[in-house]
């Protein structure tokens, strides 16, 4: 049987790759985060150590275009390339998938009411791609094996906060079926608070930011409540990258035990992780 073993909320803001492939670990802009991330890491390697990384993320026009957007998508891959999104492509290998387990949850989600969009096809930008080695170990290979699944936050309508803590649940129930003893980490990605356009330009809201980490331990059903609008008008127009963690947060018990929690906001995106297992 499968089992989730880990549930984290992370940022990835794009800025963050090109930093830690730079290994600028120690200059003052960036200590903070990396000094944040680096217990998340060594807890991942050294206690956790699932087999499978299932990420949560939204891709940025690099492999779905604005013409065709699915709700929600899994990648079926047994490997996965980077996207080059205009800056070339990172130094990092090409990330390993666990093509029989997404075959399995397609299957699952599909008889559970969630009609995914099945990806044969897929290149990872940066949604994927930063939160990867900053939580797991790549060096000379990939620690984990990973499944891909991407949520529309781009081309509205965009899915509700509640739908995506439902499909949370509906990944857990399909991970626990799973025919085989299988560790899996899920990752929620994007925001925190930002917007990156428009007269509010840079919008940082560090106050909601924290309330967002407070909720998504102890209330997720709340923050599911909070509609599109109130979260962009809070938190900006791309802190709707959030509902992400709601899928997480929907594939943990009621009840977590958080392990890690870092929170940093230096420019013009609120910045987090937060790690939890089930209580």
């Amino acid at each position: 049987m499968g089992k989730i073993v880990a549930g984290i909320g992370i940022s990835h803001v794009p800025s963050i790759g090109p930093a830690y492939d730079k290994k600028r670990f120690n200059e003052p802009d960036w200590k903070p985060l990396f000094d944040g991330l680096a217990p998340v890491k060594k807890w991942l390697a050294e206690e956790v150590r699932p087999d499978v990384a299932l990420v949560v993320y939204n891709d940025h026009g690099c492999d779905f275009g604005l013409d065709r957007v699915p709700t929600f998508a899994i990648g079926t891959l047994d490997e996965y390339e980077q996207a080059d999104e205009g800056f070339g492509l990172r130094p990092l290998a090409n990330v390993p998938g666990d093509d029989k387990l997404s075959w399995f949850l397609s299957q699952q989600l599909v008889y559970n009411d969630f009609d995914m969009t099945i990806v044969q096809e897929m290149k990872l930008d940066h949604g994927f791609m930063v939160p990867m080695p900053l939580l797991f170990t790549h060096d000379p290979a990939w620690s984990v094996k990973t499944v891909p699944l991407v949520v529309n936050v781009i081309q509205h309508p965009i899915p509700t906060g509640r739908r995506c803590l439902h499909l949370g649940r509906a990944i857990r129930k399909a991970v626990e079926a799973y025919p085989h003893d299988t560790r899996v980490a899920i990752i929620g990605t994007g925001g925190m608070s930002h917007q990156l356009h428009g007269e509010r330009f840079g919008h940082l809201n560090s106050e909601f930011d924290n309330y967002w980490l407070d909720k998504i331990e102890s209330d997720p059903e709340e923050l599911a409540q909070i509609s599109h609008t109130e979260l962009m008008s809070k938190a900006g127009a791309e802190a709707v990258e959030l509902i992400m963690w709601l899928t997480m947060r929907g594939a943990m018990t009621e009840k977590v035990r958080r392990v890690h929690r870092t929170y940093y906001a230096p420019m013009t995106t609120g910045m987090a992780v937060i790690s939890f297992v089930d209580a």
